[in-house]
């Protein structure tokens, strides 16, 4: 789901973990992989563990108890309402040819699942292997379904339901949808080996020029991000920047919390949150291992780099808060690992495990120091530190990606497919080239949402109202919003 190209070549450490004689082209349709399938398969239930109990939890822990409820009812009710946009037009937007448009977003010619049968197959990134497409669509959805569901935490304990369900909507439709075709749609490997074979096999100049032009179609039939060879191997830049600086501008927008900073707002449970962040670890193998597409080298090492990355991290934010505050904290211990889970997010199939370790001392410092001295400085409220874990997380999970890839430093490298048609090669790699292109992406996808979720969120404040009247927010949305409580005792 994350292989980029550059002008010359795709760009993919994924494939190298594979020997050139599995990765030989065949000239007959292939068929799905059993184990490629049931390892799909789990991958997806995975990454919806990972928003419902996961996220729910782990955000719910972290409001007070009058807010628990709203927050879990907030993030179940995203999950259940982009699931069916996901299946009504959302998958043929991100994973279609958009026509004049396809740089930015997909078309419609698949809305409403048109088209897709059990017999439907999608690519994955070797030649000649392929998974079902209903497994891959449901799969994508899992992650359009958490990365709107992220947001919450920036505006908990004060937004308005109803605006959230019609922002949400917006959002994926109009943010989600885009990022991801630009990061993540492309023709696949075998539509390049089959246009390269044929410049190849060209029997005179003007063959081989038809055959090029071919070849060049093929190869622009991709993302704007994904033409540039951004490498965004399982979410940085389409679900952790994304939703993270959405978070802040709405965090921004609708105003601090009634009290803030003058009343005691502490997490009501760090039980359930301390839960959340657990079954957010486990259900992560799916979201980086399963964005491989198949079971081979690479998914173990992206699952090997999700291990070893959050480890690393949330001692990291453990430790550095010890030192900064004199004792160590659950809360950082947790919102350590979360911050090492984002930042090795795009860089979980390119980095190696030392290399993926690194990765996580950063970040859990980096992110640490945001959550605190930043966010203290600038007294923006961000109830739950969206912007300062995954926008924050995410950037320097994906610039670091193109530093990280770099075999010099333990990474898989890059992979050309188009050089030896049908099998993988090595392609051409500059660090500060890459570094540059990570840049440009991750840049391109703080404007795209930045300004976009602020557009957004003005037009449902106009014409519904972000935020509930203060007297709401003092009694708590579990009652005001939803007549109910989380706990009656």
């Amino acid at each position: 789901m994350t292989f980029s190209r550059s002008s010359q070549s795709l760009l993919g450490g994924l494939a190298l973990a594979t020997l050139a004689g599995s990765l030989a082209y065949a000239g007959d349709a292939p068929t799905p992989n059993k184990g490629d399938t049931a390892w799909m398969l789990i991958s997806t239930a995975l990454v919806l563990m990972m928003s419902v109990p996961g996220l729910a939890l782990f955000y719910g822990g972290l409001v007070r108890t009058k807010n628990m409820l709203s927050v879990m009812a907030q993030v179940f009710t995203i999950v259940a309402l982009v699931g069916i946009i996901w299946i009504a037009f959302g998958y043929s937007l991100a994973f279609t040819n958009g026509g004049g448009l396809n740089p930015y977003i997909g078309g419609l010619s698949k809305a409403f699942l048109i088209g897709i049968t059990p017999d439907s197959t999608v690519a994955t990134f070797s030649n000649g292997v392929v998974i079902p497409e209903l497994v891959y669509m449901a799969f994508q959805m899992t992650f359009a379904m958490i990365t709107p569901a992220l947001i919450v935490g920036a505006i908990a304990e004060r937004v308005r339901f109803s605006a959230l369900i019609v922002f949400v909507v917006l959002w994926v439709t109009l943010i989600y949808f885009p990022i991801a075709h630009m990061v993540w749609y492309w023709a696949g490997p075998d539509a390049l080996a089959e246009a390269a074979k044929a410049v190849l096999g060209a029997a005179d100049d003007a063959a081989k020029a038809t055959a090029q032009a071919n070849l060049d179609a093929v190869t622009a039939d991709a993302g704007l991000l994904f033409q540039w060879g951004a490498l965004d191997f399982a979410g940085g830049t389409v679900v952790h920047i994304n939703a993270g600086i959405a978070g802040l501008v709405g965090a921004l927008m609708i105003g601090k919390r009634t009290g803030f900073g003058k009343e005691l707002m502490a997490p009501h449970s760090l039980t359930m949150t301390m839960i959340g962040a657990a079954l957010l670890w486990v259900g992560w193998f799916g979201f980086n291992a399963g964005s491989n597409l198949e079971a081979n080298g690479i998914t173990a090492l992206a699952f090997v780099n999700t291990m070893v990355a959050t480890a690393a991290a949330a001692l990291s934010w453990l430790f550095v808060e010890w030192i900064a505050k004199g004792k160590p904290s659950l809360l950082g211990l947790v919102s350590g690992a979360v911050a090492g889970l984002v930042a090795v997010t795009p860089a979980s199939g390119f980095a190696g495990p030392m290399g993926a370790v690194v990765l996580g001392l950063v970040a859990g410092a980096v992110c640490f120091f945001f959550c605190s001295t930043v966010k203290n400085a600038f007294g923006y409220d961000d109830s739950l530190d969206v912007f300062g874990v995954h926008c924050i997380g995410g950037i320097i999970g994906a610039i670091s990606t193109g530093i990280l890839v770099s075999k010099g430093l333990g990474g898989v490298g890059l992979a050309d497919y188009v050089s030896n048609p049908g099998s993988i090669v090595e392609g051409a790699y500059t660090m500060s080239g890459q570094v540059w292109t990570q840049t440009k992406a991750v840049l391109l996808t703080l404007v795209w949402s930045g300004v976009g979720s602020a557009i957004l969120y003005k037009v449902v404040d106009v014409v519904i109202g972000l935020r509930v009247p203060v007297e709401q927010e003092r009694e708590g949305l579990d009652i005001a919003s939803h007549g109910e409580r989380a706990y009656n005792y």
